[in-house]
């Protein structure tokens, strides 16, 4: 069982849940130091003054903020600690919203939210009158001397927490966006295509089937290391892939129709048409042209 990070309640109205937020991910990113050329030495960094060439100890330092180019003011620890946020132990939940309303965009890390001991009575209904309306809450915390939005989500007979970004935090794309795509205009024949090569692709998620294969080939190269083997060329040499331009559009997308159009495992094809029926319309198709 994974080591709880905060300890708190869940509270709504009168309600008081006593719960745990725990990892819901792992890092599993290959990290590597910074070495000496020859391997002898792991370097470090210093903490100097550039125009002086003077060192510092991290507790001769101070914060600082600029205030202008090259200008900075100095920020006493105690100022900080007037504005930090009482630390508690509620997780208020504020509303209840569909899930659909949430922008996935908003959302941070995910934490689990674990009944403690003699909380699993309330917590059941909760989770459970959630489920049946489809709704999340959203909620507001203190968690390492920060103060945190979430959105708390039904995940199997459990609760999700993930922390959300305020909006002054989440950028528009109508800021990026060149104003052409706003003014661009797309033909029924393009978006019909469309339609078809995504239904074409559709198919339930398994991202289990996924792996970063970049990731596993350096942890394979570290363990032969490890054990003193001799690295081999996992993948062979990476070339660059030569993406094909667009040109026409409508070709395009009817040949990318071509390409996933495929048998599957059951006899149909990816629309889910049987073979003999899905020629059958494709002729039909063809003659009403």
């Amino acid at each position: 069982m994974a080591r709880p990070i905060w300890r708190g309640s869940i509270t709504f109205g009168l309600v008081n849940i006593p719960v745990q937020l725990e990892m819901a991910l792992r890092d599993k990113t290959v990290s590597f130091h910074m070495m000496s050329k020859d391997g002898a030495c792991r370097l470090r960094r210093k903490l100097y003054c550039p125009e002086t060439g003077q060192e510092f100890d991290f507790d001769q330092t101070a914060r600082g903020i600029e205030i202008g180019t090259g200008e900075y003011a100095l920020v006493d620890q105690s100022e900080i600690e007037r504005l930090k946020p009482e630390s508690g132990r509620a997780l208020e939940i504020v509303q209840f919203v569909r899930l659909a309303d949430i922008d996935p965009l908003y959302f941070d890390r995910p934490y689990f939210v674990i009944p403690t001991e003699g909380s699993i009575k309330p917590y059941k209904p909760l989770s459970e009158a959630m489920s049946r309306r489809e709704r999340i809450a959203l909620a507001r915390f203190v968690m390492r001397e920060r103060q945190y939005l979430a959105a708390i989500r039904v995940l199997g007979d459990g609760l999700v927490l993930h922390a959300l970004h305020y909006a002054d935090e989440v950028l528009s794309i109508d800021d990026s966006l060149p104003g052409a795509v706003a003014r661009a205009k797309s033909g029924t024949r393009e978006i019909q295509a469309a339609i078809q090569l995504i239904d074409s692709m559709t198919r339930a998620p398994d991202l289990s089937s996924f792996h970063d294969e970049y990731r596993e080939q350096l942890e394979q190269m570290v363990a032969e290391k490890k054990h003193g083997k001799k690295v081999h060329a996992l993948a062979g040499e990476h070339h660059e892939r030569r993406l094909p331009r667009t040109v026409n559009l409508i070709d395009a997308l009817r040949r990318s129709l071509r390409m996933t159009a495929g048998v599957s495992g059951n006899g149909r094809h990816a629309n889910g048409c049987h073979p003999g029926r899905a020629r059958n319309k494709r002729m039909h198709h063809s003659r009403k042209r």
